[in-house]
């Protein structure tokens, strides 16, 4: 008996279909993609061999630049939200919606309460130079950064413990900035913060080298 003949098939497969999916999907994803917006103040930081990478997520950031001006970032539009929500609640700021989108939207801040309002009625390229951009006050008469670092802590909306506490100085930052800041810390009971660095080459022979 004559064994029964398959018809044969083509083995190419049409992706026009595909390509069109792909296409509309990274047109979907370029379309809707918020870029972070450039930070207001320029730092060098100093150098380190700490491999150690920054956090995407989940962290305040405190920037201060050389000439002692102290800026509050934290990541996370939900967070951001809910933050700026409580400070203008609490310190009857009168934010509108327009001002608290820019909050959300932004970069670091680098004002006191007192001008908020306005510095957050700027455009973020606007702020650069901006008169009132004279960094959060640290000291012990009027410690604004305190109430940042507290409202920031509660608007975490994940799990507190993932919270994680950043300094990035300049390399000609004042040390009694720092300090101030390492203490207003240190009164919210945060004792572990990390040191933003550039990364340096280990020198040759040392124990970090033959890592």
């Amino acid at each position: 008996m004559a064994r029964a003949k398959l018809a044969r098939k083509s083995t190419s497969v049409d992706m026009t279909a595909m390509c069109d999916v792909v296409f509309l999907l990274l047109n979907f994803f370029i379309m809707t993609t918020t870029f972070k917006p450039d930070e207001p103040v320029a730092i060098v930081t100093p150098s380190s061999i700490n491999t150690a990478l920054l956090p995407d997520a989940d962290v305040i950031l405190i920037s201060i630049d050389k000439t002692g001006r102290v800026f509050f970032d934290l990541q996370g539009q939900p967070q951001r939200q809910k933050l700026i929500q409580d400070l203008n609640d609490q310190f009857k700021l009168g934010l509108s919606e327009t001002q608290m989108a820019n909050f959300i939207m932004g970069a670091s801040v680098g004002t006191d309460f007192q001008h908020l309002k306005e510095y957050l009625s700027l455009k973020s390229n606007q702020r650069k130079g901006a008169p009132m951009e004279k960094g959060i006050p640290t000291d012990s008469s009027n410690n604004e950064l305190v109430s940042w670092i507290e409202y920031g802590r509660a608007a975490q909306t994940s799990n507190i413990k993932q919270l994680k506490y950043c300094i990035k100085a300049d390399n000609e930052t004042p040390y009694p900035v720092i300090k101030r800041v390492l203490e207003t810390f240190k009164s919210k009971n945060i004792q572990r913060v990390n040191l933003v660095t550039n990364l340096e080459a280990a020198p040759e022979g040392t124990a970090a080298a033959q890592k």
